[in-house]
């Protein structure tokens, strides 16, 4: 080797490296449009995130249904004539499933004039000590003395709602290095009204909008090992990216397991999600979860009439387990135009597909044989992220620390305006566009906003026509 050869050595490895980092994609995968596999659906209007796994059987199709109107038809105070959809309440955000996940997409803050927060809801606990261990074990955090873990803005008759909940807003610039500004919108919680008096004075609050209802018994089928194998959690390849796993309780198998469900991966199974949502957010008791939440506070709470016992039973949990294991996720669009292919390259040059896992290929033996052995793109890892200070709620979810959350998945995310009407994202909706929940990112993803802040023009509408394509 010349002195010459080694003198440019190192600037020759840096240009590998900067190759490696910048793939050119000139034309979509093979079977890159089928997000989902074989279960993949072609329905891009309002109902896009409401349709059966496309290749659910017709004959499995009408449990799809009976599902369906679980999850869609509103649920009424006991006692009723309607028995099988009796014991709302007491407190509780909100009466049917679907008004959370409209049309089985995502929420939004509740704006100045809403009667109530609905498909927002407030997350609340209190710092533990070391007396608490079972209870974080458990449960993942200490809930807030006189209001629990979660506040209801609504209540039967006779039972006072837990608090009103409001949210404004306060600016933050970022700017491009081209020049070009973009404004932020700061949230702050506003919680008034409380209906059983002041809370514990180190509470802790986190707003979270429903989450879409897409894909989550593809995600559910993912094999454990395959979740784990990306993570690392003291960052050994140094990389700057850790991802870790959260642990959370199994209320089924009475120990700690893997964590997906829920912003802060907080829940190890979709039956297990479902049955906390109708505990928590509509006041319905199940075998998983058989006590209605209120506190010792709360005395015409627990005074109550009920509605059965349990009042979710456990066929209404099975059929609605059925359908929100099965609703089918959109095929991609426009795969294979030249801006989309730029923006997946700018996406992968920003190093976004870190945390961002593009595909997985579901396990041979998943919960249902349709979800099974299908090669999918949910552009998720499941994993942890220190998220930064700007996005942190500063409340502990199990392992989940106040600056961490789950990796979002991003499949059908194009959709959301259709299916919606609006395009507010992150946990608290906070982002009123993709672009700017990319620079809420920071934490672990402080390089890849930082390069995307370095992209001109065309190059930020690219990305977003990639993100808009998914």
């Amino acid at each position: 080797m010349s002195p010459l050869q080694r003198c440019l050595l190192p600037f020759l490895a840096l240009s590998l490296i900067a190759c490696e980092q910048q793939p050119e994609f000139t034309q979509a995968e093979p079977g890159e449009a089928l997000s989902a596999g074989a279960a993949t659906v072609r329905k891009f209007d309002h109902n896009a995130f409401s349709q059966p796994s496309a290749n659910l059987a017709p004959s499995r199709r009408l449990d799809f249904a009976v599902g369906n109107s679980f999850f869609r038809n509103p649920w009424v105070t006991a006692p009723a004539t309607t028995t099988a959809r009796d014991g709302l309440g007491p407190l509780f955000n909100t009466n049917a499933c679907q008004n959370c996940h409209l049309k089985d997409g995502r929420g939004h803050p509740p704006g100045p004039d809403a009667v109530s927060a609905v498909s927002m809801l407030v997350r609340l606990s209190i710092p533990a000590g070391p007396e608490h261990a079972e209870v974080l074990t458990r449960q993942g955090v200490v809930a807030e003395p006189t209001y629990g873990a979660q506040l209801q803005d609504m209540a039967n008759p006779g039972v006072a709602p837990e608090g009103k909940v409001r949210v404004s807003y306060s600016s933050v610039q970022v700017r491009f290095a081209d020049g070009t500004l973009v404004e932020l919108r700061k949230p702050e919680l506003d919680i008034s009204q409380l209906g059983y008096g002041d809370m514990h004075p180190d509470t802790r609050f986190s707003a979270r909008i429903a989450p879409p209802m897409i894909g989550l018994g593809l995600l559910e089928a993912i094999a454990e090992a395959d979740i784990l194998a990306a993570a690392d959690p003291d960052d050994a390849d140094g990389d700057g990216i850790s991802g870790r796993a959260n642990l959370v309780w199994d209320r089924t198998q009475q120990r700690s397991v893997l964590g997906r469900f829920g912003w802060k991966a907080g829940q190890p199974s979709l039956n297990q999600q479902n049955a906390e949502a109708f505990a928590n957010d509509m006041g319905l008791t199940s075998s998983l979860i058989p006590h209605d939440n209120c506190t010792a506070a709360q005395t015409d709470c627990l005074a109550a009439p009920h509605g059965g016992e349990p009042e979710v039973s456990d066929n209404i949990l099975a059929s609605v387990l059925f359908y929100s294991r099965n609703l089918g996720v959109p095929a991609r669009r426009n795969v294979n135009a030249p801006q989309v292919l730029k923006g997946k390259s700018l996406f992968h040059q920003a190093g976004c597909q870190q945390c961002h896992t593009p595909s997985f290929t579901t396990s041979a033996d998943a919960a249902e044989p349709e979800l099974a052995s299908q090669l999918i793109r949910p552009y998720t890892d499941l994993l942890l992220h220190d998220m930064g200070e700007g996005l942190a709620d500063g409340r502990e979810e199990f392992l989940a620390s106040g600056r961490e959350w789950r990796t979002a998945p991003l499949w059908g995310i194009g959709l959301t305006q259709a299916v919606n009407g609006h395009t507010q994202f992150l946990h608290d909706g906070r982002a009123r566009n993709l672009l700017e929940a990319i620079l809420w990112h920071a934490g672990e993803a402080e390089a890849a906003k930082q390069q995307v802040l370095r992209f001109d023009s065309d190059e930020r509408a690219a990305l977003l026509a990639f993100l808009n394509s998914l």
